[in-house]
């Protein structure tokens, strides 16, 4: 939880405490949410609820379309960002609805909560150069000298960077796999996304390439009694942190001259941006993301017409 939010939580009135624990297990049980994603809509509620209470509210009944409102505003004043917005908006909305369904309260007043739009942004998208550079920098041989636990972390690191920017899956979907999640002979990913939806995800000849060298000289190294079936390993022979794969793939960009600075995240929309560019269709992309909705895939749309824009204004004499 962000910080401040355990105290502000141990805080609330006993109803309001009550209320907000059956809908934590709502997320949890029922809609089946990352841990990641109930930990955000939990802190902005308790948030919600600190407020309520500092207005003289006491149970989920005193919680009125004003209360929503100044809560928002509030968070305005203080500097939230449009995204930051909207997504307290979609928190609280979540549960006022759940408060109705259950029973709780006689009207959803969070239906008539309206946000700002969030800005659809994406971090820094690598040009296809920028992307095969920076895997050229990932595989560069070793010193002669380099010791085998180098070796195998070297080994890792480029299986990380490659598969990123080959499959397009998110970090957490990268270090979640087990060895026996990838097909090498079809060469795909079973790869578990949000909301434990299960896809494949295809995986091209030079990933293929890499996974073959940590499978027989990289991963046995750093592999222990304890390693289970994770499919990529960190030093001590756990499976890999999600924070250290972040900063693998910051360090493999640097190591590009001229790459902008993108983490894993970035890959994945540089992936999604060169698949499009390919003359890939819209529906492949967001089976290949893993996206919910079509509507998530078509910001990638934003981003190659922009790019054309920019082409034909630079290059075209009439432009």
């Amino acid at each position: 939880m962000p910080t401040g939010t355990a105290e502000l939580r141990a805080g609330l009135p006993p109803a309001l405490a009550e209320s907000l624990e059956a809908w934590e297990e709502h997320l949890r049980l029922q809609r089946d949410l990352s841990e990641h994603t109930v930990r955000g809509y939990v802190g902005d509620v308790v948030s919600l609820l600190d407020h309520l209470v500092r207005r003289s509210g006491r149970t989920v009944a005193d919680l009125d379309l004003a209360t929503l409102r100044s809560w928002l505003a509030l968070g305005r004043t203080r500097g939230d960002a449009r995204s930051t917005t909207a997504r307290r908006a979609a928190s609280a909305r979540s549960f006022t609805a759940h408060l109705r369904r259950s029973g709780q309260v006689a009207e959803d007043v969070g239906l008539r909560l309206s946000s700002p739009r969030a800005h659809r942004t994406l971090p820094g998208v690598l040009g296809a150069d920028q992307a095969r550079a920076v895997l050229e920098e990932a595989a560069r041989p070793a010193a002669e000298d380099e010791q085998p636990a180098d070796t195998a972390l070297r080994l890792r690191n480029v299986l990380v960077v490659e598969l990123l920017y080959a499959s397009g899956v998110r970090v957490g979907e990268l270090v979640g796999l087990d060895v026996d999640d990838v097909d090498r002979g079809r060469r795909l990913l079973r790869v578990l996304g949000k909301g434990r939806k299960e896809r494949s995800v295809p995986f091209g000849a030079p990933a293929a390439a890499a996974l073959e060298d940590w499978l027989t000289r990289g991963r046995p190294v750093l592999a222990t009694a304890g390693s289970g079936p994770a499919l990529f390993l960190g030093v001590r022979g756990g499976r890999l942190d999600a924070r250290e794969a972040r900063r693998v793939v910051h360090a493999a960009v640097a190591a590009a001259p001229g790459t902008p600075d993108v983490g894993p995240h970035g890959l994945r929309h540089s992936a999604a941006t060169h698949v499009l560019e390919g003359g890939a269709d819209l529906r492949s992309v967001q089976e290949l993301l893993g996206h919910a909705s079509l509507a998530t895939t078509q910001v990638y749309t934003h981003v190659t017409v922009e790019r054309l824009r920019a082409v034909h204004a630079q290059a075209h004499p009439r432009a």
